[in-house]
């Protein structure tokens, strides 16, 4: 299974290689909009896309790109109270 990120796609960086620089979450990187394309790359700028090892895999909306980032906030909170229940029963553990 694989995991897409949502990013938004605001510049063009290399028409050539059909890269564009990625706004993921406030951290901007460069992404190849190949699997994606199907007319100018121009038209993609101001698109939504889920993002995986630096490909666009598939174009979403921003009502989408919202709810999957919403979504991996909670699994990153479930996460954290995960590892807060391990490391408490952990020192527990130690107390004995």
């Amino acid at each position: 299974m694989c995991l897409g990120i949502p990013g938004q796609i605001i510049e063009i960086t290399d028409e050539v290689r059909q890269m564009a620089m990625a706004d993921i979450s406030g951290v901007r990187r460069e992404v190849s909009v190949a699997p994606v394309v199907d007319g100018p790359l121009d038209g993609l700028i101001g698109s939504y896309a889920l993002i995986h090892v630096g490909f666009a895999m598939a174009l979403i909306d921003e009502d989408e790109a919202a709810r999957t980032l919403e979504a991996l906030q909670g699994l990153g909170e479930a996460q954290e109270t995960l590892d807060a229940m391990e490391d408490g029963a952990r020192a527990l553990e130690g107390q004995s």
